[in-house]
């Protein structure tokens, strides 16, 4: 199998070592290789930019024995397995061509391209690929505006002899099926499809492919036909069948690979911890106890909260409120009144619930009136001091 590189190397790999075993370098040209083919003991190279080459295999100064120049945007170039002195290219906006490389001087056949179209504009030429049939001097060519066609170099007529369309996407490579009586396509998209040749018309869709097809090959004599694209999958597909009968992936390797280690969870960090779930930086409560709430990562929430239950609770809470408005000597009934405990009319059991602000060690004396609904601050606008607005049922106070 030859193998053809960025770089401009072209590789031979054997089928029974399973290794590349040579390796040779043909430079020239613009643009990756669109084509390669064996004639004899020579090697035949054409790359993007329309320059073919005749390399002898055992020239030592690695020159070229045949240079000609079949135009710029090639896309592809095949080979005759029945003469294979004969190659046919084509490409974008450069039509159909066949060449007899022991007479390079002109082409054997130069396709026309079609008539213009309804609106009498010019019809876009972009062959994709082609492929002789045996037997014949017809070719089929697939292009990159959907079109299926075949040409009689034999014919006094240049025009294609047969045309059909598939899809709507662009055809990126065929194959003939065995008797050379139709053809297997494939799209950019991952279509494809059987045509007949005969009358140009459907036959079936071949299912499963994911991503753009970008070979196709044909069984000599049974009914099946193997294709790759950039899914990464190889995929067997019966001619009758619209399924794949067999699929391997090229990453089944990779896959098969040990994962490596995953690094330490680190510790968790403090959390702020309520009766009702944890509380995040924005006031909003998290589902699952114990998780930082909103948009707070876990590693920046150093504080936590701890409710604080029954009367030790709730007077440390009043304490800290008078120390925090200047009101160390009030009364306590006064403190109970204004925070709903005791005093107040309220039963003890619903009285105010006090939040501790800080680590998860001592108590903090440090809290923020809030609401219930919101469970946020709520700020006056004269003097700066700190409220809290009404709920439904109990104060909480951080």
């Amino acid at each position: 199998v030859l193998v053809g590189c960025l770089d401009r190397a072209v590789k031979l790999f054997s089928t029974e070592k399973g290794k590349f075993t040579a390796t040779r370098l043909c430079p020239g040209g613009q643009g990756p290789f669109c084509g390669l083919a064996v004639h004899g003991s020579a090697l035949i190279t054409c790359v993007e930019s329309g320059l073919l080459k005749v390399w002898r295999e055992d020239d030592a100064e690695n020159v070229s024995v045949l240079e000609l120049q079949a135009g710029a945007g090639l896309c592809r170039m095949r080979q005759d397995p029945a003469r294979p002195q004969r190659v046919a290219t084509g490409g974008r906006d450069n039509g159909l061509k066949v060449w007899d490389l022991q007479r390079p001087q002109e082409p054997l056949f130069r396709a026309k391209n079609v008539r213009n179209d309804w609106l009498n504009l010019h019809v876009p030429i972009w062959d994709r690929d082609l492929q002789f049939l045996p037997g014949s001097d017809k070719i089929v060519t697939c292009t990159g505006h959907h079109q299926v066609r075949l040409y009689d170099p034999s014919s006094p007529q240049r025009r294609p002899v047969l045309e059909t369309t598939f899809g709507e996407h662009p055809l990126t490579t065929l194959s003939l099926a065995p008797g050379a009586n139709s053809v297997v396509v494939g799209s950019a998209r991952g279509d494809l499809a059987v045509i007949d040749l005969r009358q140009g018309r459907l036959l079936r869709c071949l299912k499963g492919v994911a991503g753009g097809v970008r070979g196709l090959q044909c069984h000599p004599h049974r009914p099946l036909v193997a294709s790759c694209g950039l899914d990464r999958f190889l995929r067997v597909h019966g001619l009758g069948d619209k399924r794949p009968q067999h699929k391997v992936s090229s990453a089944a390797a990779a896959n098969t690979s040990p994962a490596p280690p995953s690094p330490p969870c680190p510790s968790p960090p403090a959390t702020w911890v309520s009766a009702h779930g944890a509380v995040g930086s924005r006031g909003r409560r998290s589902r699952s106890r114990g998780r930082p709430g909103g948009s707070q990562p876990r590693a920046q929430a150093p504080l936590c909260r701890r409710r604080l239950r029954g009367a030790a609770g709730r007077g440390a809470a009043r304490q800290g409120r008078r120390h925090r408005h200047g009101r160390a000597d009030e009364p306590a009934a006064a403190a109970d009144q204004r925070a709903g405990g005791e005093g107040s009319g309220r039963p003890a059991g619903r009285g105010g619930t006090a939040w501790q602000l800080g680590d998860a060690g001592p108590l903090s004396p440090r809290r923020i009136r809030t609401s219930r609904a919101g469970l946020t601050p709520c700020r006056t606008s004269s003097p700066p001091s700190w409220s809290w607005a009404p709920s439904s049922s109990s104060w909480h106070t951080w």
